[in-house]
């Protein structure tokens, strides 16, 4: 395990019992986000980097009974977090890094992935991985249930040319990964970027 797994790891499993307690009016936006997938009844969706499991209700609401919903963490005490939620039960849960996923490629429909780039240790990499598990046309919502300079005011600093959110930084990240940026909002109350897997 590398260095970054460690960080990310020891971060998520020091937050991970109190973390749906800190933002406890995340579902609506959650749900808003999911609901811009376009996910079909039927459809195969993975939450990447799943956490707590916030998402998984409003992805089996879209995809049905007959959908599949897995939701993939690299952090033991953030799963064991949505299980204590019940969240377990929208989705098949999944100890996973998004590095290496243990899913055949072209299996999905589309990829939810909220406030996980930030804590990918080559994005570029790591989305090449994502886009292999979805099949061409399929679709990759990245989300933050706040925006980039709220996020920054929250957390003491400021927004930097880098932060590999910015548009000008993403839709190329994006496109020399397999994806294709159809849409970009980054607004106080939400970020969300949709692309679309190519061909």
């Amino acid at each position: 395990m590398s260095d970054d797994h460690t960080h990310v790891q020891e971060f998520f499993t020091a937050r991970a019992t109190h973390w749906d307690t800190r933002f406890p009016d995340d579902g609506p936006v959650y749900a808003a986000a999911v609901a811009e997938l376009g996910l079909r009844e039927g459809d195969r969706v993975l939450d990447a980097g799943c956490g707590t499991g916030r998402a998984l209700p409003p992805l089996r609401a879209a995809v049905g009974p007959s959908g599949v919903v897995v939701g993939a963490d690299l952090t033991p005490a953030m799963l064991q977090a949505a299980v204590r939620a019940g969240r377990d039960r929208d989705g098949r849960l999944l100890l996973a890094d998004v590095a290496a996923l243990p899913l055949r490629a072209e299996s999905l429909d589309a990829v939810f992935a909220a406030g996980l780039i930030a804590h990918l240790p080559d994005p570029a990499e790591n989305l090449r991985e994502l886009a292999r598990v979805v099949r061409p046309g399929g679709v990759l919502a990245l989300f933050h249930p706040i925006g980039r300079a709220a996020l920054a005011a929250r957390q003491g600093r400021q927004i930097t040319p880098q932060d590999l959110r910015a548009e000008p930084n993403l839709r190329p990240l994006l496109a020399g990964s397999g994806w294709r940026l159809t849409s970009y909002v980054d607004e106080d109350t939400r970020f969300l970027a949709l692309a679309v897997r190519e061909s």
